[in-house]
Order: C-alpha cells, then structure tokens, then sequence
C-alpha cells in the first residue's frame, strides 16, 4: 500500500468529500454523491468515500 492510499484512507475518514475529489482528480458526481451522504449523515459518507478509493 502507497503512501497516498493511507492519506486518502486517513481523508475517507476525516473529511469523504475531499478524499473522493482528490482521488477522481475532478469535480464529479461521486464528490456530489459523497458530500450530499456526508451531509446527510457522516457515516455513509465515510463507507461511500472507501469505497470509490478502495474499491
């Protein structure tokens, strides 16, 4: 595992959005999906954000 798998894993956690932003490399529908579950609430933002980067 790189070094930018664990900081993305570290962001999924912290802050989803900008985890799936950083690693799309874009402003897409996943980082709208990830926000709207963030904000909804945190947790499935979190499980969606490792899945996108993990998955």
């Amino acid at each position: 595992m790189s070094t930018n798998q664990v900081l993305l894993g570290i962001l999924c956690v912290l802050l989803p959005p900008l985890a799936v932003g950083l690693h799309q490399g874009e402003i897409n529908g996943k980082f709208w999906l990830s926000l709207l579950l963030t904000l909804l609430f945190w947790l499935p933002g979190v499980i969606y954000a490792l899945i996108v980067v993990f998955g």
